[in-house]
C-alpha cells in the first residue's frame, strides 16, 4: 500500500508540472516578446511581421482620451505603423528602450509592467496583459499613464 500511495504521489506531483515551463523559461519568453514585438516591432523597426507575432489579433490598447475610454485595436495601430514606415519614419531620431521592472505569471497568465523611455526620458508606463497560447506568449491588452 506504501508502494502505490507513493508512486501515484509521484504521478500527482508530475501531471502538475507537465505543460508548464519553469517561471524563469516564461519570464525570458515575455520579455523576448515585448521587446521584439512592441518594442522593435511597433516602435523602433516598424516591422509589422514582428508584431503580428507577438500581438494576438484581438488585442486593445486602453486609454483615456477626453475623460472617455478609448480603445485602439492592433489591427489600426499596425496601419499607423505601417503608414509612418511607408513615410520613412523608421528608424524614429530617438529609439525607444523599455525597462521591464514587473512580470508576474500565474498558469498561462501574466501581466507586465514596462517602462517606456525615449531616448533616457520616462514617457509612458504601460501594464501589458499576456497569455500562453500554443504558439508561445501574446500580448492580449494594454493599458497606460503618459508621465
Amino acid at each position: 500500500m506504501k508502494k502505490i500511495t507513493g508512486v501515484m504521489l509521484v504521478i500527482l506531483l508530475g501531471c502538475g508540472f507537465m505543460g508548464a515551463a519553469p517561471e524563469g523559461e516564461d519570464e525570458a519568453a515575455i520579455q523576448a516578446v515585448i521587446l521584439s514585438a512592441y518594442r522593435d516591432g511597433l516602435c523602433n523597426v516598424g516591422d509589422v511581421e514582428l508584431v503580428k507575432q507577438g500581438f494576438h489579433p484581438e488585442f486593445r490598447l486602453l486609454g483615456i482620451k477626453d475623460d472617455a475610454l478609448a480603445i485602439l485595436p492592433i489591427a489600426d495601430w499596425i496601419k499607423m505603423t505601417e503608414a509612418k514606415k511607408a513615410a520613412g519614419k523608421f528608424p524614429p531620431a530617438n529609439l525607444v528602450n523599455m525597462d521591464l521592472p514587473l512580470i508576474d505569471i500565474t498558469g498561462n497568465a501574466a501581466v507586465a509592467k514596462v517602462k517606456f523611455l525615449v531616448g533616457d526620458k520616462h514617457v509612458y508606463t504601460d501594464y501589458l496583459s499576456l497569455l500562453r497560447f500554443a504558439a508561445g506568449w501574446k500580448i492580449v491588452n494594454k493599458i497606460y499613464t503618459s508621465h
